[in-house]
């Protein structure tokens, strides 16, 4: 039996957006055995999911830690072929580490090597498909995504509602618009007969908090829905808006009409959130989300 190797480490946004690129690699491959490795935090997700046999979780060795790296390098050895989607200066490394096999990536020397200054400009699912059809996989077939979901019942929301996603990541504060503008959409969509519900980690307690003290019709969820719940509740939900931020790739994933807000931060052109046909969906960005306004948030809705 073919073995394959299939490499994509994170983040969540990026690892949601290789859905397509790993329902590609199945299709081709539908005798192999095929591997995922991964980080730690996307690891149930990868299992779950109807496109690896086995899922193999990376521990990020420093180069120096030499038990470490003995580890990963066996994880990365005795396959047929690997496709790193990952791409990046840490994982064309592993190519050595795999001791050179059949590698579709960025590595120097790869067998099937995507190389080009254009390929930094395209967007996460465009880059990917080109990479792959280099690699001789031609078939792009749409993501079945039956597997994703969970039974929200127990939240036991009343319908219809609205997903708002204030956070994004910590160490990236200019991604976020701002709580008080979350909590003055909250009640836009209330008065529209929409029920908002705050979703994020449970670190963003205090933000989901903040913003429903300012908004008594919001219903908080944050820190109470992990990934399978949060793709539950956005196969339900009229629409979603948030920070261009993980959760709302996977909101996005299912379909849930969805807006984005980006700031000069971060360019929609390359990792905009795609719904499962593909399609990158509604966004909007200025350099500074401080100064975005919730009449034009509010027009822009889906």
């Amino acid at each position: 039996m073919e073995r394959i190797l299939v490499i994509r480490l994170s983040a969540l946004g990026d690892f949601v957006l290789s859905f397509r690129a790993f329902a590609a690699i199945r299709a081709h491959h539908r005798l192999a055995h095929i591997t995922l490795l991964t980080t730690a935090p996307y690891a149930e997700l990868a299992r779950r999911a109807p496109w690896f046999d086995a899922v193999r979780t990376d521990a990020r060795p420093a180069f120096w830690d030499l038990p470490g790296l003995l580890r990963l390098a066996r994880s990365l050895r005795g396959f047929d072929r690997v496709y790193d989607l990952q791409t990046s200066g840490r994982s064309d490394r592993y190519f050595l580490l795999a001791l050179c096999p059949p590698w579709s990536g960025t590595a120097r020397f790869a067998r099937f090597r995507h190389r080009g200054r254009a390929r930094d400009h395209m967007h996460t699912i465009a880059r990917q498909r080109e990479q792959l059809e280099i690699a001789g996989i031609g078939e792009f077939p749409r993501p079945d995504l039956a597997w994703l979901g969970a039974d929200v019942a127990s939240f036991g929301l009343p319908e219809p509602f609205a997903l708002l996603v204030p956070g994004a990541a910590p160490h990236r504060p200019a991604k976020r618009w701002p709580a008080q503008r979350y909590a003055a959409l909250a009640r836009l969509l209330a008065a529209r007969g929409l029920t908002p519900v705050i979703l994020g980690a449970a670190a963003e307690r205090t933000l989901g908090a903040e913003i429903a003290a300012l908004c008594p019709e919001v219903l908080d969820l944050t820190g109470r829905t992990d990934l399978f719940a949060l793709a539950g509740l956005a196969a339900r939900a009229r629409l979603a808006v948030g920070n261009d931020t993980g959760p709302m790739h996977l909101i996005a994933a299912t379909g849930c009409p969805s807006l984005v807000l980006f700031s000069a931060e971060s360019d929609p052109a390359r990792t905009a959130p795609a719904g499962p046909d593909g399609r990158a969906v509604a966004v909007l960005r200025v350099p500074d989300l401080a100064t975005l306004a919730v009449e034009r948030v509010a027009a822009a809705l889906p």
